[in-house]
């Protein structure tokens, strides 16, 4: 796309956002000189749906795509409560102090208002938000998974290409956005309570088994005795499972985020992990699988919002779905004639 793009009007994504008329390279070169009002909106520019904003927001990813790929990607996950917007603010906060410079973004699949709790998290990590060396923002998803396929990964990347050498990636929300978060970072944190009887039975094993590192956060005052025979029972429970990243075992580790004990601990499992997978080639095969299954998941996003935004499929849909409901129709029939008549569409209109 030329720059000519920016001459055009800008368009809304939001009844309250309106992006700037700004050219792919101004949106580049704001990025890479970190101004962050520019790298803000270019983050608005990729998470809108308008089909000109998607086009345009390709060009500068494309622009960027080579300034990428040199940070550290680590999602964080835990139930509510166990602390996690104040872990991140202490973990972002030492990094910070030791030079790095941090992105926080927060995903929540299951919000389609509100876009997760980020400004309740910006609230919480009030340090965080005011040291220049960290950006914090939320991942708008439009209530989907595959919203967060698409607009997570490249919000990373425009991170990356902005100099953020250490991505943090949370998950407000539970269930399937773990696994969808698994798939996009490096090292993958999973944040635990003390007490390890009940919890340990509460936690989803398909969690425990994504996870490179469980961390016991809150493991000071009365809670630290509690946090050391958690560390154990997790560790023997880990035990008979399979790790995570092969050639890594996973462990279970302590912290405050409160006193700051043992946060900088993981960071220093965090580094043993890259440089151990990087010398075994696991770092770089994992982000090569990742990116491919980025490919699959975008194709198969794209062929769906084809299909179910048709005009004659959307006409015939209710139909379909009153049939199939009411028992006249078989699911599988109700496909085969959908996908017939899609099919029969685009080949009248080639």
């Amino acid at each position: 796309m030329s720059d000519g793009a920016s001459d055009k009007t800008s368009l809304t994504f939001s009844s309250k956002v309106r992006l700037p008329r700004l050219s792919v390279d101004q949106y580049v070169q704001g990025v890479r000189e970190n101004n962050r009002t520019i790298l803000a909106q270019a983050i608005t520019l990729v998470e809108s749906n308008s089909p000109f904003h998607m086009e345009m927001a390709q060009e500068v990813i494309k622009k960027l795509l080579a300034h990428t790929g040199n940070a550290i990607r680590i999602g964080i996950t835990g139930v509510p409560g166990v602390g996690k917007s104040t872990f991140i603010e202490a973990f972002g906060t030492m990094l910070c102090e030791k030079g790095h410079r941090v992105a926080v973004l927060a995903v929540d699949p299951s919000s389609t208002v509100t876009r997760g709790s980020i400004l309740g998290d910006k609230t919480r990590m009030e340090l965080l938000s005011r040291n220049p060396h960290a950006f914090i923002r939320p991942s708008a998803t439009g209530g989907t998974l595959g919203g967060v396929n698409r607009k997570t990964r490249e919000t990373m990347l425009i991170c990356e290409a902005a100099g953020y050498d250490v991505i943090l990636i949370e998950t407000v929300g539970v269930g399937q956005s773990e696994t969808t978060v698994r798939s996009m970072v490096d090292f993958f944190l999973l944040l635990m309570l003390t007490g390890a009887g009940d919890e340990l039975q509460g936690i989803k094993k398909g969690v425990i088994e994504i996870a490179d590192a469980l961390l016991i956060n809150k493991a000071d005052g009365e809670n630290r005795t509690r946090a050391l025979i958690a560390k154990g029972e997790y560790n023997r429970a880990l035990h008979y499972l399979q790790p995570a990243t092969v050639g890594w075992e996973t462990k279970a580790y302590m912290c405050s985020a409160l006193t700051g004990e043992g946060i900088e601990e993981i960071w220093n499992v965090v580094n043993v992990f890259r440089e151990k997978t990087t010398q075994t080639g696991g770092f770089e095969a994992r982000r090569s699988a990742q990116s491919l299954d980025w490919m699959y998941s975008m194709a198969n996003d794209y062929l769906r919002t084809m299909f179910f935004s048709h005009p004659q499929i959307a006409l015939l849909l209710p139909q379909m779905e009153g049939a199939v409901t009411s028992g006249q129709l078989s699911p599988t029939s109700a496909v085969q004639q959908l996908v017939t008549i899609f099919e029969s569409a685009i080949s009248k209109k080639e």
